[in-house]
């Protein structure tokens, strides 16, 4: 049973992230953000990990838009956009991205 005090408690954040797979951070790759039927507006990849990633996007996205996103030229991927700040926007891809996309994504310059 709780007690009066318990109201005023403040709790902690977190300290592990909730996350289906880990974020990888990734060097600031172009983008391309297009909503289903609309026009293709440029991007830069800020995160990505296998369900989704984070944008830095001008053009404003509200959450639930379906967009096409397509990285660096690769094929393009279906995404829902989760949430937007304004500058960025974070999406969850409708399948896991492959191995090989998210290796690419992710792959230091030489």
């Amino acid at each position: 049973m709780a007690t009066r005090l318990t109201a005023y408690r403040t709790v902690a954040p977190a300290s592990i992230e909730l996350r289906g797979a880990p974020r990888r951070l990734v060097l600031l790759k172009s983008a391309t953000v297009q909503r289903r039927g609309g026009r293709a507006t440029s991007a830069q990849l800020h995160d990505v990990s296998v369900y989704g990633c984070r944008l830095i996007c001008r053009a404003r996205h509200d959450e639930g838009t379906n967009l096409w996103l397509s990285f660096e030229g690769e094929v393009a991927v279906p995404a829902t956009v989760v949430w937007n700040d304004g500058e960025q926007i974070g999406c969850r891809f409708a399948e896991p991205i492959s191995r090989e996309l998210m290796r690419e994504l992710t792959r230091l310059p030489s």
